[in-house]
């Protein structure tokens, strides 16, 4: 991968070491999941925000690591696939 250097207000680069920090994430990776997730919701306004970032984590999750979807509504004693 290559980088970029880019100017960021100072402001906005000590907010995202504190939130690297608590999400165990490198600055730089704090800022790039930031506009992921920022860039998702502006391409899926009617989701909420917090539904859009939840869904781009499953998506880095390794498949073996997931569990699989059991709707809440289901009748009883319908088997699960």
């Amino acid at each position: 991968m290559s980088t970029l250097s880019v100017r960021i207000d100072e402001t906005l680069v000590n907010a995202a070491r504190v939130a690297a920090k608590a999400e165990f994430r490198t600055v730089q990776g704090q800022v790039e999941y930031w506009a992921k997730v920022g860039r998702a919701a502006l391409d899926n306004p009617d989701l909420p925000v917090s539904f859009v970032a939840e869904s781009l984590m499953s998506l880095a999750e390794p498949r073996e690591d997931s569990t699989p979807f059991v709707p809440r509504s289901r009748p009883p004693h319908t088997p699960v696939a």
